[in-house]
């Protein structure tokens, strides 16, 4: 049985130039989801993102002082290839 999802309580307008709303369209059919329930869903995502980015953690001295320790340490062997198996990955974004 499918949850029914809460009414929407309030109206958020934009407005956009053609080829983003077709951009936006064409992925939204991908996902099978209509223009609006992407644009809710990607903006939440991105905005629970971007809180996540800008959050402050709060710990006692004795924590971060081990945090301190952690980040001072030598890597070890593991971290260490973990680094180099990244370093060797090419971004999507290079085109290459």
């Amino acid at each position: 049985m499918k949850t029914q999802q809460p009414i929407a309580e309030v109206n958020i307008h934009l407005r956009a130039r053609t080829q983003d709303r077709m951009l936006i369209d064409q992925a939204a059919e991908l996902l099978g989801a209509n223009r609006s329930q992407f644009m809710m869903a990607s903006a939440i995502k991105e905005a629970k993102n971007v809180l996540l980015d800008q959050t402050t953690l709060y710990v006692d001295s004795k924590k971060f002082q081990n945090v301190l320790d952690w980040l001072d340490a030598p890597a070890t062997p593991e971290q260490q290839a973990g680094m180099k198996r990244l370093l060797a990955t090419k971004p999507p974004w290079s085109g290459d």
